[in-house]
């Protein structure tokens, strides 16, 4: 096993893509971020979308292996759904006794961070970007095969061509119009990197201290919020998570209240590739993320708790 960091996580996706020079498209999740299938537009690698679960809310794994058998794909890109750590290890064996060339990445971005190589994927990606478990802003390294080549591609960075890019893929996410991908300079692949051995000893005293908090706010969520709403607790690490039918109007007052939460995530599926996939658009119309780090105080998820109890009682 060899680890490589990176500047962020989808730098070291994009330097795998590059290095593996295989033109056959990728499967991955409708509902995954939608930086992911914008860094392979970068690195010029089609993809397709696999709608989710209604029962795992991860990629349908049925429907990922009957694609794989009617026709050859370069790899495939499984990712956690809000985190929910478990890994669909036989699956992968099945997937790779079909196609052994098959190449497998395991997107754990959302998941707490690890350093054993526990799953049969042929890489483990992780990330301690805004918006993470650990939240160091920046960072991204993954675990790999020692055989795996991977060599970082040296790309030009232009902060404002990312916030450009972010723009214009939020908007169309937001008003479900067709994304269209312009190449820029918009990601960092080199920088100054922090010495493994410092990092993985930071990364792990803020999965201490990130934990605890997230128990504390998640406990004000599970014990005042209807349990009905709430997804199932190995899905609650990341952010909390209720599913409601008036999702629209709960957002507007929680924001109406000087609070707020997030949307996550949309079905790409339309967006940034032809096709529907109608169980993670659902899910994205119904799920309201709460915040439970450090953006987010006890006082502050009482008033959210509050403000939905309201709002479902009409």
């Amino acid at each position: 096993m060899k680890i490589v960091q990176a500047p962020r996580a989808s730098a070291i996706l994009y330097n795998l893509l590059v290095n593996r020079n295989d033109a056959r498209p990728w499967l991955m999740p409708a509902n995954i971020c939608p930086i992911v299938p914008i860094t392979f537009m970068k690195a010029r690698v089609p993809f397709e979308f696999v709608d989710i679960s209604p029962e795992t809310l991860h990629m349908d794994l049925d429907q990922a292996g009957a694609l794989i058998g009617r026709r050859g794909y370069g790899g495939l890109l499984y990712a956690h759904t809000y985190g929910e750590e478990s890994t669909p290890g036989e699956f992968f064996n099945f997937a790779k006794s079909i196609d052994p060339d098959l190449f497998i990445v395991d997107d754990r971005c959302l998941c707490m961070p690890g350093f054993e190589q526990s799953s049969v994927a042929d890489v483990m990606l992780y990330s301690t970007g805004y918006a993470k478990v650990v939240e160091l802003n920046s960072g991204g390294y993954a675990m790999m095969d020692d055989q795996i080549d991977y060599q970082p591609v040296q790309l030009d960075f232009d902060l404002a061509s990312h916030e450009d890019l972010e723009k214009a893929y939020k908007s169309a996410v937001q008003n479900r119009t067709r994304f269209e991908y312009r190449d820029s300079a918009w990601l960092q692949t080199t920088s100054a990197l922090p010495d493994w051995s410092s990092y993985k000893n930071q990364v792990e005293g803020e999965t201490t201290s990130s934990l605890a908090r997230r128990r504390a706010l998640n406990e004000i969520y599970s014990s005042r919020l209807p349990e009905e709403i709430q997804l199932s607790s190995q899905y609650q690490t990341w952010r909390f998570n209720v599913r409601v039918m008036d999702k629209t109007a709960i957002l507007k007052a929680i924001f109406e209240n000087g609070l707020f939460a997030s949307s996550h995530y949309a079905s790409l599926a339309g967006i940034m590739s032809e096709g529907r996939a109608p169980v993670a658009e659902t899910l994205a119309d119904e799920v309201i993320n709460l915040f439970n780090d450090d953006h987010f105080t006890m006082e502050m998820a009482d008033r959210v708790c509050d403000v939905i109890l309201k709002s479902l009682q009409g």
